[in-house]
């Protein structure tokens, strides 16, 4: 099986309801509020050390069943420079995406450098559920 790195969309931050340990790198994230910026139409986006899906692709993601992560809840509010940006925009519903698998081995794993490293058939699912914002290359291990 092939792997590939993924770097998804940025397509906020952390919001200010998040819970985060930041004495151990990455930061260990209990409670996870994601303020959206701008959002044009990635599955999957992220911001460190977070990913979050939308809910159509975690349904996907359990008809397939995969390996390497679970799901949790996440809150979701946009930003005034989403409101200024994207006007009527809506958003679909999202979850936590929440990698624990290992690079190289699950569908789902974090390389020794932090980055995302997903399997070739995740990546074929995300492909056909839209990811145009995202940068993929190969994973060597």
């Amino acid at each position: 099986m092939q792997y590939f790195y993924i770097e998804p969309n940025v397509a906020g931050g952390l919001g200010n309801h998040t819970v985060l340990d930041t004495s151990v790198h990455p930061p260990i994230v209990t409670k996870l509020h994601y303020e959206v910026e701008g959002w044009f139409g990635d599955v999957l986006v992220t911001t460190f050390p977070c990913y979050l899906v939308t809910e159509e692709t975690q349904r996907a993601l359990h008809k397939m069943g995969f390996s390497g992560a679970t799901f949790a809840e996440v809150e979701v509010t946009t930003s005034e420079e989403f409101h200024e940006g994207q006007p009527g925009q809506e958003l679909p519903p999202f979850v936590w995406l929440k990698v624990n698998g290992e690079a190289g081995r699950d569908d789902f794993g974090i390389a020794a450098d932090y980055r995302l490293v997903i399997s070739q058939r995740i990546l074929d699912l995300l492909d056909s559920l839209g990811i145009p914002f995202a940068v993929v290359e190969p994973y060597e291990q």
